[in-house]
């Protein structure tokens, strides 16, 4: 027998069993967190926010969801569903004192950031709105699956739903608009779960956007596929299964994304380091406690027949045991052992920088003069080309990567490509399924392929200019970056991104030419990548891609055509390892270590400096985390001067760093003083003859090589 929603839609009914269950999951998880406020007072939790007034409709949602089945992008406050799903009082305990045995996190993040590969949660983070994209991701790779064939190879359900929640505050940021965006044009299976609890910690929804009411604003998208549902009353639990179960209901049949609003409350402060009496009048408090789901709702049982006041009273206590031996187990566990702290910021089963990735000098050998030499620009497509062909996962997705994408033009255009054509003719090739356009929004492009890469896809991604990469920022250092150390290794999203970078450009401007690898190489968990040959590129670009890190691969946007930069193509098998360094040139009288653009600009110097009696030793690093410090090592015991350089401005650029390391650990290798080669302290001009003087020139580099061989 089903009943209807009012709407027309048929509703399973909730037996006195499942009502009780809803119930011990309400109780329970406002059992925990008070056990936890007990324990932050007594100095053995060291942070707590709660989820309080917010569990019923989260409770509801478990009853209408399938762990490790469906995913879940939950937030600090989803503690009733967490426990609903599976995660013990206990693990939620051992995460609460920052344990070693805290299976999600092994003591590394903050109490309530629940994670679990079983039951498909996704490692939670503390950055607000994150996980929009990230679960759109996750979805999208649903519909990639069953576009390429490869769902069963992959693991992934075609009937999942992706349930990604957050509070009112969150939908201020613009990666939820993006995320609404992305789930709606592509008609994916995600459902957005929005507790409105009134407070972005002491600021109102209606500081946060128009009306207060975010679904409201989100009803002239329904047209267009996404089902919105407001006004729900989540301290309900009834009310909020009836909504939660339409909602899953329109996610899974695929019908398009899907949006709920409750209304909870928050009778508890935002968090032990918050005091709600400083903003919120004592009438809202009491009216705020009035609706207390742990208060009404068992009331209601008891209305219903469910349970009488005894019997749930005697509820009430079992679960209070329950979460007092949870407690006591856990205070027990062992602290994080401080030896850990290096590990899982990269792959321990994937090494990028080992003899397996080095092929270099053995398949160098084998080319010939007769062959085709071909730009960076061609090998990188090339490259692509041929790992696309071998791995059937890569997708390559970005602002105007496709060909084009009208699909019943092709055979009509020649295809764009990317603005350098690096990915031309990928799309004809491999389809429209594995390489298409995005928005143009960067942290959408990161945040989606995260979501790609944590279904089993190798996104390669393209942010079309490094000086609009800021969008994505958060993605890629509070987010990708910090992935699989966060969680302990649990989780992990192994992509590259490419980014055309630098100048030397003839009229790039302030906003085409700018560089800032330091900004990135300064990201613990993210391999940078930055090659200044083609044949470099093509080589660090196939380890990239497989590899099992987030890779950022910074292509010097002046090389990618250059003449002297042509080289041959070193076929399929031709990998150089990330931290190996190449010796461009031999030198006996001082040593440059360079990068990039400013690799051919010191040989050119060097060649001149010759003349003079200057012998000038150069050794391109290639790649930038890691880096090869014992090439550099080598060169400078050698020649016992040294110039570190690249294209980037001087003051705290990447040049400072390994300035520092070599006085720290050669000191008395040297013979004079560490000297540095970079662009001024200021943006890069549009004028040429300004961007000359702004750039290191060929003319500086022998400047610097005189006046470091006089010393």
């Amino acid at each position: 027998m089903v009943s209807e929603d009012g709407l027309g839609h048929d509703l399973k009914p909730l037996s006195s069993g499942q009502r009780l269950a809803l119930f011990r999951n309400i109780y329970a998880a406002r059992r925990i967190d008070d056990r936890e406020i007990a324990g932050k007072r007594q100095n053995k939790v060291f942070f707590q926010i709660n989820g309080a007034g917010h569990e019923a409709v989260q409770a509801a949602a478990v009853m209408c969801l399938r762990p490790g089945h469906d995913w879940f992008f939950l937030y600090y406050r989803d503690r009733a569903l967490a426990y609903g799903l599976g995660i013990s009082a206990k693990d939620m305990f051992l995460g609460s004192v920052g344990s070693s045995l805290d299976p999600a996190t092994g003591g590394r993040q903050m109490p309530t950031h629940w994670t679990s590969p079983k039951l498909n949660i996704f490692a939670c983070s503390s950055t607000t709105g994150t996980q929009f994209l990230q679960a759109v991701g996750v979805a999208e790779g649903v519909l990639r699956a069953e576009q390429g064939g490869l769902t069963e190879a992959l693991g992934i359900h075609s009937d999942s739903v992706v349930l990604a929640t957050s509070g009112e505050g969150t939908c201020s940021e613009g990666e939820f608009w993006e995320a609404i965006n992305c789930a709606v044009n592509l008609k994916l299976p995600v459902l957005f779960l929005i507790q409105d609890n009134g407070y972005a910690i002491s600021t109102p929804s209606s500081v946060q956007y128009a009306g207060a009411d975010i679904a409201a604003l989100l009803k002239g998208w329904e047209p267009h596929g996404l089902l919105v549902i407001d006004d729900l009353d989540g301290c309900d639990p009834l009310a909020s299964y009836a909504a939660m179960q339409q909602a899953v209901s329109h996610v899974r049949q695929r019908k398009g994304p899907a949006l709920v609003r409750a209304k909870v409350v928050r009778p508890y402060s935002h968090s032990l380091s918050d005091d709600d009496h400083l903003y919120k009048t004592f009438e809202q408090r009491t009216a705020e406690a009035q609706r207390d789901p742990v208060v009404t709702y068992g009331q209601k049982l008891v209305e219903l027949g469910d349970l009488t006041e005894i019997t749930l009273e005697q509820l009430k206590s079992e679960i209070q045991v329950e979460i007092e031996g949870a407690w006591e187990a856990a205070e027990q566990a062992p602290a994080p052992e401080p030896a850990t702290v290096m590990r899982y910021l990269y792959s321990e089963e994937v090494d990028p920088t080992s003899p397996a990735f080095d092929t270099e000098d053995q398949l160098s050998a084998t080319l010939t003069t007769s062959d085709t030499q071909k730009t960076m620009i061609d090998l990188i497509n090339t490259t692509l080309k041929l790992e696309m062909g071998l791995d059937p996962r890569i997708l390559v997705f970005g602002e105007d990567v496709a060909d084009a994408t009208q699909e019943e033009i092709l055979k009509e255009v020649k295809g764009k490509g990317g603005v350098f054509k690096a990915t031309h003719g990928l799309q004809k090739a491999y389809g429209s399924h594995r390489v298409y356009n995005s928005p143009l929004a960067e942290a959408a492009i990161i945040g989606r392929a995260i979501g790609l890469a944590a279904q089993g896809f190798k996104p390669v991604v393209e942010i079309q200019f490094f000086d609009y990469i800021w969008p994505a920022m958060q993605q890629l250092r509070e987010e990708l970056a910090t992935l699989r150390w966060r969680s302990n290794n649990n989780f992990k999203a192994p992509m590259v991104v490419r980014v055309p970078i630098g100048g030397y450009l003839t009229g790039g401007g302030v906003y085409h030419s700018q560089c800032g690898e330091s900004i990135f190489t300064h990201i613990p968990g993210l391999r940078v990548v930055y090659p200044s040959t083609a044949r470099d590129a093509a080589g660090l670009l196939r380890t990239a891609i497989r590899c099992d890190d987030p890779v950022l691969f910074l292509e010097p946007k002046h090389l990618y055509r250059q003449t002297h930069n042509k080289d041959l193509d070193p076929g399929p098998d031709f990998l150089i390892p990330f931290g190996k360094a190449r010796l461009v040139r031999a030198g006996t009288g001082l040593s440059v270590i360079t990068y990039g653009s400013t690799v051919y600009r010191a040989f050119q110097a060097a060649q001149q400096a010759e003349a003079e009696g200057i012998s000038v030793e150069i050794v391109d690093l290639r790649s930038l985390n890691p880096y090869d410090w014992s090439a550099i090592q080598r060169t400078v015991q050698k020649t016992h001067r040294v110039i570190v350089a690249h294209e980037d401005t001087r003051s705290w650029g990447y040049g400072a760093e390994l300035a520092a390391r070599i006085a720290d650990e050669l000191f008395f290798d040297l013979d004079a003083p560490v000297r540095r080669v970079a662009a001024l302290d200021t943006w890069v001009a549009y004028h040429p003859h300004l961007e000359d003087t702004i750039l290191p020139q060929s003319s500086h580099f022998l400047e610097a090589y005189r006046a470091l061989a006089q010393v």
